[in-house]
């Protein structure tokens, strides 16, 4: 019965999406004027995400009888998203050398200035992934503050022993609550979704769907390259189901195509992945986290786009001279926000730092919304995926599991 409704549901999101490309290319005005349906779905679904990520990662490590199990799957992960972060920064690095999408561009002064941010230090980035306020962090959606935030809490919590059984019910009904939330919310998806389609293709017209130029080409030839060479042979290797992987991650994939938006398509993601047969206390733990730590789809694109912009300036990069700008891109993209073209505020920084035009950064602006699709559904399938991968690699992937009634 789930199954069925779940399949409905991605129809009504498709059905959504090609009303949502017609009225944008038809009725671009009223395309246009839609945002505000796109903006209450993402809205509501963010309003999840700070009690349903406390809430699992609460009961996922105060509940747990062996914190040693925690901090064992804490290095596996690590280990898990370095080498594939990496591997994506280096796939970027290669495709843009190769297929030299920046030669022969004229730059143009642009509102990119306006993106610039400061030069991120590693100093910075340790410094802002501590909250200073739960609430805050919440309101301002920083997923990896929250994150922080829950699982000192809950190491505290486990302290208590016997005390702690009040505040573990009361997080295990809030968290089973969120979810009842979330399949509320996703009653909207259809409207949401088709809304956000009619934004972009209204705002920007229907060109930016089938035009976009070798950039765009060579970005999806990327991130295609990324699916079938990377992601595709580690659910080989740690023998995870291919056709019930996509038909778990297919809906949060949609919402996060269609939005540009990992936070909206998290608690979505969450429930799947716990259906998939992926333990809660690992999903609670690994999806928000590698939402800051894991971002293969960002990685992919600031290593094309940031050697993209050096071509299209003219400046030429020796090998050298990539390889520290995808170190530097591989710490600062740690903590990026799960919102749209925050990817874009990490560029900036990067290309500043190394005193390439900032200017570059506007070419980006008039494609980014398409780009940015692809991007972000590669960072939800990506967190899909090392939430199952390190479930396999604890041993505790459950095969055949029966999700529950929603």
């Amino acid at each position: 019965m789930a199954k069925k409704k779940n399949n409905r549901l991605t129809l009504y999101i498709f059905v959504g999406m090609g009303i949502g490309l017609i009225i944008g290319a038809v009725f671009p005005q009223v395309g246009e004027q839609l945002r505000p349906l796109s903006q209450i779905f993402i809205r509501l679904i963010k309003s999840i995400i700070a009690p349903l990520i406390f809430a699992t990662i609460v009961v996922g490590i105060a509940g747990h009888s062996d914190l040693k199990a925690i901090g064992r799957m804490g290095v596996k992960a690590l280990v898990y998203w370095e080498i594939v972060t990496t591997l994506a920064l280096f796939i970027g690095l290669g495709f843009v050398n190769a297929v030299k999408p920046g030669v022969g561009v004229e730059l143009k002064a642009a509102e990119a200035v306006q993106l610039a941010a400061k030069p991120q230090k590693f100093t910075d980035v340790l410094v802002h992934i501590f909250p200073q306020s739960f609430f805050q962090a919440a309101a301002e959606g920083e997923v990896l503050q929250v994150v922080i935030f829950s699982i000192l809490f809950a190491f505290g919590l486990s302290m208590l022993h016997h005390k702690k059984k009040v505040l573990l019910d009361f997080c295990d009904v809030l968290a089973e609550t969120m979810f009842k939330f979330t399949a509320i919310v996703m009653r909207f998806a259809p409207v949401g979704v088709g809304a956000a389609i009619a934004v972009a293709v209204g705002s920007k017209g229907l060109s930016v769907l089938v035009n976009l130029g070798l950039l765009i080409l060579a970005f999806y030839g990327c991130a295609l390259f990324f699916v079938v060479f990377i992601l595709i042979p580690v659910m080989i290797i740690f023998k995870i189901p291919g056709k019930k992987f996509i038909q778990a991650v297919k809906e949060p994939a949609l919402i996060a195509f269609s939005t540009t938006s990992s936070e909206a398509a998290l608690p979505k993601a969450m429930q799947s992945m716990e259906n998939f047969g992926v333990p809660r206390e690992i999903v609670a733990f690994i999806l928000p986290t590698g939402y800051s730590f894991n971002l293969d789809g960002t990685c992919l694109y600031l290593s094309l786009a940031s050697v993209f912009i050096a071509q299209a300036a003219g400046i030429h990069l020796t090998f050298g001279q990539q390889v520290v700008m995808v170190l530097t891109l591989m710490l600062t993209s740690k903590g990026v926000a799960g919102v749209p073209r925050a990817s874009l505020v990490i560029l900036a920084g990067t290309v500043a730092q190394f005193n390439l035009p900032l200017e570059g950064v506007a070419i980006l602006l008039g494609i980014d919304e398409l780009v940015d699709m692809v991007r972000t559904m590669i960072n939800v399938v990506g967190n899909c995926l090392a939430s199952a991968v390190i479930a396999r690699w604890e041993g505790r992937f459950i095969d055949n599991y029966v999700p529950k009634e929603a």
